[in-house]
């Protein structure tokens, strides 16, 4: 394989264990109309798609109140469900270890949260760029947020690997003609497997 010389992050499931904040958060959505609190198969949907789509999911059944949930969630803010938010632990060394030499972005289904999530975990200097739901037309698994950051950063496929966790993710980078290395989910079709972000260092891709 090429050398890689841009390093594409998915944000919730790969960066941080996201599942509390997004399960605290679209509960309050459900229990604010009376309903109860999601359940799995539903928790996994919200987890991989954009809070629009995830409202419209998680209202499918309750059809008259979904419009009001619409709104609601424009005025709810993020910030207090971050501390649910739980950083890998090794994501700041792992980006030490790639910059300046390579270029880093992140490609995610997150919308308005994105900026708050980087500055509160203090991140925002470690990516060259960053391209949300909001920031497309075609969100994830689409492949146009990639393609805007490879063409953005002057980077092509060949050069460019993507760490993902989800169908979406696969996705995702196989219509953009990326790599994608699977975080913590051995079981994704994936080109690598990882179980935490040093083990990429190790990859053949990167020298090892």
């Amino acid at each position: 394989m090429s050398e890689i010389r841009l390093v594409v992050f998915d944000c919730d499931g790969v960066m941080f264990d996201s599942r509390g904040a997004n399960r605290a958060y679209y509960n309050q959505i459900r229990a604010h109309f009376g309903h109860p609190p999601m359940d799995d198969e539903e928790l996994e949907y919200v987890h991989m798609h954009r809070v629009e789509d995830s409202v419209r999911y998680i209202f499918r059944h309750y059809p008259d109140d979904l419009a009001a949930a619409e709104g609601y969630h424009r005025t709810l803010d993020y910030t207090p469900f971050l501390r649910y938010m739980n950083m890998e632990p090794d994501l700041i060394r792992f980006l030490d270890y790639l910059r300046p030499q390579r270029k880093t972005a992140i490609s995610t289904n997150r919308t308005t949260t994105m900026p708050v999530v980087l500055e509160m975990f203090q991140l925002a200097s470690y990516f060259d760029q960053v391209v949300t739901a909001h920031d497309v037309a075609n969100p994830k698994p689409h492949p146009e947020a990639l393609e805007r950051i490879m063409a953005n950063l002057g980077v092509g496929p060949a050069h460019t690997i993507y760490i993902g966790d989800s169908q979406v993710d696969r996705d995702h980078t196989a219509a953009a003609g990326v790599p994608l290395i699977a975080f913590k989910n051995p079981d994704l079709q994936a080109e690598y497997h990882v179980a935490s972000f040093m083990e990429i260092t190790e990859l053949p891709p990167f020298g090892g």
